[in-house]
C-alpha cells in the first residue's frame, strides 16, 4: 500500500528542494521527519510538511504505523517562474527569476518498492539544469 502528497507552486528553487529530497528518499519515514526536522536548508519545511500529509494520507486508508513506512519516492518539479524587475543603476531593469516548485513524495509499507531509489517517475524525464551527474 503507498500514498502520495504534493505540494504545488512552493516558492522554493527546485534545485534546492531536490538536495533536500535527495537526502530522505528511501528513508524510513520518521527518520525522515527527524532529518527535516534538524536540516539546516530552508526547503526542508515544504517538505517536511508534503512528508507529514503523506503520512497522514496512509492513515487515511488503514491505521498504518509511521515506524512501518518508508520513502519510497519523492521528486521535485519546476513550477511557473515569476518574472520580476529590480531597479539597477541608470534607469535599467535587471530582471530577477523566482522560481517555483512542485513536491511529490510516495511513502509506502514496503521497503523495497519497485522504484525505491529511483528519483523519478517511470516514463518522465528528470529537468535537472547543467547536464547529467
Amino acid at each position: 500500500m503507498e500514498a502520495r502528497a504534493k505540494a504545488r507552486y512552493v516558492r522554493v528553487t527546485p534545485r534546492k528542494a531536490r538536495r533536500v529530497v535527495d537526502l530522505i528518499r528511501g528513508m524510513p519515514a520518521d527518520e525522515a521527519q527527524a532529518a527535516l526536522a534538524f536540516a539546516p536548508q530552508s526547503a526542508s519545511d515544504p517538505v517536511g510538511k508534503v512528508l507529514a500529509s503523506a503520512i497522514a494520507n496512509a492513515g487515511q486508508n488503514r491505521p498504518v504505523d509511521a515506524r512501518s513506512l518508508v520513502v519510497s519516492r519523492a521528486w521535485v518539479d519546476e513550477g511557473p517562474t515569476l518574472k520580476r524587475f529590480r531597479p539597477r543603476a541608470q534607469g535599467r531593469g535587471y530582471r530577477i527569476l523566482k522560481r517555483t516548485s512542485h513536491i511529490t513524495v510516495i511513502v509506502s509499507d514496503r521497503p523495497g518498492g519497485e522504484a525505491a531509489g529511483r528519483g523519478t517517475p517511470a516514463g518522465r524525464a528528470s529537468s535537472r539544469r547543467g547536464g547529467t551527474r
